[in-house]
């Protein structure tokens, strides 16, 4: 049962999506263990945010299974919803909110108590430094203090599950380590469990329990990054990512057609 499924927080089996003639995730098999800190690597266009987008509700399969905390993210969506908290790669704040406000109305949709939700809003304003301006419109604020606010926000109702989709983009490094120095006090605290995605690869060596690299849709390689790089005779999980996906830069005229069309579909424009 979700919730208190014991095995894997996250079960994927050839997971597939097609936009038209474009494959973006190509039968893709993995798990993440509860307690997990588990990275998702690979280059833009690899298909890791259509995959986020699938196990998190927003983009339905053309095949394959996958189970969130126990339950089918295609047909038991609010149950998902429930376990994991998200912070996507585009800004999803409402610049019109003051930050307070934009905690409380996500605080509100998990049915949080009000002394509760007020307890863990300023909890967490504190703790991504915020606090001082959580009465101010959050349109007045900068684009790393709208990541820190997002952050903050994806925690308010202690998931089992984490989603951080380039969650370091815009954070300088104090804040960045303040940021995963709290994320893992949640894991062992909580055994809360992280997926996420970075191109810092310093970032996910230091982090991550296991590695999953994927790229054209397909996942390469799972492992530690010790493993990843003994595979792949490297000293630095830089280095093996990039035996793994190659050196070169991606020909961006050859794909750019089928990267709009599938812009459109995702997001009806």
């Amino acid at each position: 049962m979700g919730g208190e499924t014991i095995g894997p927080i996250i079960s994927v089996e050839r997971l597939t999506k097609r936009f038209g003639a474009f494959t973006a995730v190509d039968r893709i098999s993995f798990q993440v263990e509860q307690g997990e800190l588990f990275a998702f690597l690979g280059p833009n266009g690899a298909g890791k945010t259509t995959t986020i987008k699938m196990l998190t509700t927003l983009l339905r399969p053309t095949e394959g299974t996958l189970r969130v905390d126990g339950f089918d993210p295609a047909h038991e969506q609010n149950n998902v919803r429930k376990s994991f908290g998200i912070v996507f790669q585009d800004p999803s704040l409402d610049d019109e909110l003051t930050a307070y406000e934009n905690m409380e109305f996500h605080a509100v949709l998990y049915s949080l108590p009000k002394a509760l939700r007020t307890e863990r809003i300023l909890h967490l304003l504190k703790f991504v430094q915020l606090a001082d301006r959580k009465d101010s419109l959050v349109k007045t604020f900068s684009g790393g203090m709208k990541r820190r606010l997002e952050i903050a926000r994806g925690l308010i109702h202690h998931p089992r599950l984490m989603f951080l989709d380039e969650p370091s983009l815009g954070l300088d490094p104090q804040t960045r380590n303040h940021m995963w120095e709290y994320l893992k006090k949640l894991n062992r605290e909580e055994h809360m469990a992280v997926f996420f995605t970075t191109h810092y690869m310093e970032e996910a060596e230091k982090v991550a329990g296991r590695v999953a690299i994927i790229d054209n849709g397909k996942i390469i390689d799972t492992g530690t990054p010790a493993e990843l790089k003994k595979k792949t005779h490297s000293s630095t999980l830089e280095q093996a990512f990039l035996s793994l996906t190659g050196h070169s830069m991606r020909d961006e005229a050859s794909t750019g057609a089928e990267r709009m069309r599938l812009h459109k579909r995702m997001w009806g424009r």
